[in-house]
């Protein structure tokens, strides 16, 4: 086959950021940036994080299905329905003049039309599902699938475990102590040596509730020299956060409303999260210390799943939002950064690392396109 691997997805960075990943690993089996195509989404971040790289991008109409059976939700759901028959015919076009060597999906709203188009044109389809609960519409195609490469589960004829793939960028980064002291040193302004670094990241929109807590939390710790907040607010709360900041003694509270990880995740002793896959896979690469608090009504509760996986294996603390108190989470942090528990919170991480990620699912998207 001479056509392009089609790499769709998106909608948020969790699907974007491992469509980057598959990428750089296929450029590095030895196809060209010529021989990949992106597909995704006009709603999404595909634009802003993809549209300006080698790999040609293409983006289709339509927006997710809202679970809720509100008069509000039913009218969106409507027109989303309108726009995902709209792409639907514009990606099996799309398969049909491109006649790829195979598509791969990473899930999200985004990948469903190439992906039917891929089942109705018998292109190779493979399916990434990079959380323990797959996505619908991965659930919805499973059966037509060429293969599938899961973060989490068995391995059978037609499913390969591979981990969840993890950008270079983000893979390479040096958290050996001399490392993480330069990389504190290097930031604008610096970190005072001897500080910990807690580093608040709930996805690119944020959450309200999480913000709540850390601003909460600040002000319990607002004396606190021994501190660095790192704060990312996303972009939907960073002007009402900035407003409530309280009144701080020594604490080095620093808000973002979106911020590039390779930064952060390099200074980090120990991570705030949300629980998606992505999020999961970066602190197991980097044998990070986290606290989780999964997104509540997430399809299939799926955040909530990542999560057990890493509190089982002692690498991760789980809250549930709506429990979660200023106070709890003061003390859960309190633990965490005791130095016993950080180091063992880090190498339980770094047992469900799974750097060949990438690679893997690059090898065997180039196995089903012979």
């Amino acid at each position: 086959m001479t056509g392009p691997v089609v790499i769709t997805g998106g909608g948020t960075g969790g699907h974007i950021f491992p469509m980057q990943a598959v990428a750089e690993a296929l450029c590095g089996v030895g196809l060209s940036t010529h021989d990949i195509r992106y597909v995704g989404s006009t709603r999404g971040q595909e634009g802003r994080l993809l549209g300006h790289g080698p790999i040609a991008l293409t983006l289709l109409p339509g927006r997710g299905i809202r679970r809720s059976l509100s008069l509000q939700a039913c009218w969106q759901n409507a027109g989303a329905l309108v726009g995902l028959v709209r792409a639907s015919v514009m990606g099996i076009s799309l398969v049909a003049r491109w006649r790829p060597r195979a598509v791969v999906s990473v899930g999200g709203y985004a990948s469903f039309a190439v992906s039917l188009g891929a089942v109705l044109c018998r292109r190779p389809l493979v399916l990434i599902d990079l959380d323990a609960h797959a996505p619908l519409t991965h659930r919805l195609l499973r059966r037509w699938a060429t293969r599938r490469c899961v973060a989490f589960g068995v391995a059978d004829e037609r499913t390969v475990v591979t981990g969840a793939p993890v950008r270079h960028d983000i893979a390479s980064i040096d958290r050996a102590p001399l490392a993480r002291d330069r990389a504190r040193a290097s930031v604008v302004p610096p970190i005072e040596q001897g500080r910990h670094v807690i580093v608040v990241m709930t996805g690119s929109l944020g959450s309200r509730k999480v913000n709540e807590m850390t601003l909460a939390l600040a002000g319990l710790w607002s004396t606190r020299s021994d501190v660095t907040l790192i704060h990312v607010t996303g972009r939907r709360d960073e002007a009402w956060v900035r407003e409530q900041v309280p009144t701080l003694e020594g604490l080095d509270y620093r808000i973002l409303d979106f911020a590039d990880m390779t930064t952060w995740w390099a200074v980090a002793d120990v991570a705030v999260c949300r629980a998606g896959a992505t999020t999961v896979a970066e602190l197991c690469t980097l044998g990070i210390a986290s606290v989780l608090v999964p997104l509540p009504g997430a399809p299939g509760d799926h955040q909530s799943a990542n999560a057990r996986v890493l509190s089982s294996a002692g690498g991760a603390m789980v809250f549930d939002e709506a429990s979660l108190t200023p106070a709890k989470l003061a003390a859960a942090l309190t633990l965490i950064l005791g130095p016993d528990q950080q180091k063992r919170m880090e190498l339980a991480a770094l047992t469900l690392s799974r750097r060949d990620a990438a690679a893997a699912i690059a090898e065997t998207v180039v196995a089903v396109s012979r």
